[in-house]
Parts: C-alpha cells; sequence; structure tokens
C-alpha cells in the first residue's frame, strides 16, 4: 500500500511565487518597465530567463540571489505536513511538478532540510554560467494544448507513472496539491479513486468549481486546503484505513 503524492511548489509549498520573488535582488527590488511588459502568454519560462539576464548585468550574483531565496516563507501548516511525510516515507512516493526552477527549489528544499521528503522534482533545468548568470530552459516540449509551452505536468505525471509501472510499482491512490490554472490539466488525469487538493481561494479551485458548472466535473475526490495541517489530517485518515 503506497499513495503518491504530487506537489506544485509555488503557492502550494512556498507561500509565493520564487519567480517574483527573486525581483527583490533588484535594483529598487524591481524590474524596467519594458522587461516587465515584454512577457508573452504560454511563455513565462523565456521570460524569466530575460530577467536573469538582466539580474545577472546588474550585478546580482549566486551568494544574494540564494539568501533571498532562503527567505521565501513557507504556505502555513507546510512545515509541519512535510516534517509528517518525511516520518512515513514508507507509504508515500513525494515528487514535485512545477513551473519555477531546479535551482530555487532546490535552495528552499535544502535550507529548510526537506529536500530527502522528496523522490523526484520535475522542473525547468537552471543553472549559473561561468561568468555568473542564471539561465534557465524549458523542461520539455509538448502537443498539450492547455498548457504553457514548456511545461505540461499531465505528460510528466503520465510519463513517471508509466516508469513507475515498468519498475512493477503502482498507487493505492494519487494524492494532487497544487494551486494554479497549470494544475488543471493533470488534475483531469485522475481517476476515481485518486485525490486533487486545490488551494482554497486560487485559480485551480476556480477552475475544478467551473467544470462541474458545465456539467463535466473531474472524475477524482476534490478537497479544499488552506493550510498544510488540513493536508495532513487527511493523510493520517489514509493510512488509518
Amino acid at each position: 500500500m503506497k499513495f503518491l503524492l504530487v506537489f506544485d511548489f509555488d503557492h502550494t509549498i512556498i507561500d509565493d511565487n520564487s519567480d517574483t520573488w527573486i525581483v527583490k535582488c533588484a535594483p529598487e527590488k524591481k524590474l524596467p518597465n519594458e522587461l516587465r511588459n515584454s512577457y508573452r502568454s504560454g511563455h513565462w519560462t523565456d521570460y524569466m530567463g530575460r530577467v536573469f539576464a538582466y539580474l545577472g548585468s546588474r550585478g546580482v550574483r549566486e551568494d544574494e540571489m540564494r539568501r533571498t531565496m532562503r527567505a521565501v516563507p513557507f504556505t502555513p501548516g507546510m512545515v509541519d505536513l512535510l516534517g509528517f511525510i518525511g516520518k512515513n516515507k514508507e507509504f508515500f512516493d513525494c515528487i514535485i511538478i512545477s513551473d519555477s526552477n531546479t535551482v530555487f527549489i532546490d535552495w528552499i528544499l535544502r535550507a529548510a532540510d526537506f529536500h530527502k521528503v522528496f523522490d523526484e522534482v520535475f522542473t525547468n533545468p537552471a543553472a549559473f554560467t561561468s561568468t555568473g548568470y542564471l539561465t534557465v530552459q524549458n523542461f520539455h516540449t509538448h502537443h498539450c494544448a492547455k498548457c504553457p509551452k514548456n511545461l505540461c505536468k499531465r505528460k510528466v505525471l503520465e510519463e513517471f507513472l508509466d516508469k513507475k509501472l515498468e519498475q512493477g510499482a503502482s498507487y493505492t491512490q494519487i494524492v494532487y496539491i497544487g494551486d494554479g490554472g497549470n494544475d488543471l490539466c493533470p488534475v483531469t488525469f485522475l481517476k476515481k479513486g485518486d485525490t486533487a487538493m486545490p488551494r482554497q481561494g486560487y485559480t485551480l479551485e476556480k477552475k475544478i468549481s467551473q467544470l462541474s458548472q458545465d456539467l463535466s466535473p473531474v472524475e477524482c475526490s476534490v478537497l479544499v486546503w488552506s493550510s498544510g495541517v488540513e493536508i495532513m489530517s487527511y493523510l493520517k485518515l489514509l493510512l488509518k484505513e
């Protein structure tokens, strides 16, 4: 009996957006208007590449970025939840699928000693160049019309489960914990015995609710949360069953 926990990162594990949080490193803690206005819908990673290039050109280096990122607050109750999962790893496989990047997620999880809770992290690859600039690439290519061009979370989840099946592993239940519009695609992939946990008041909850109103509800159970403690209560119930 094993459960798969799938987490988003921004506004789910942490209580902010890691990509916008890094702007605190910029001169006067803001970006020039022409850079801010250069974002095109569905091309967030390309935009962040330009933001990182700008920060590099203004002399912002790795140490300062790391210090800034480590100050991001965790979402209420998330520290308790991740501590609980860490103590019960024999029951839970735990992955992150996020539109952030490898560098930011690694810094934040390691600083809080939560990196061992997660079996795998699927996010946009980032690295520092020899000149000290942070660069980021798209996670993969896909053909899903609903998702941003760099990441379809449903495709990531499907490929992860296929790989696990090849290794002879399957899950009693998948629990998907997220908040954003790009979490809807993987949630629509979940089956009757699975559970989607959208964060209260955020886009994912609204989109799931809209599907019900349109009479095309998701197949899985839906449990709304506002604190990691509520997620932990649900996981404790699963272990009792």
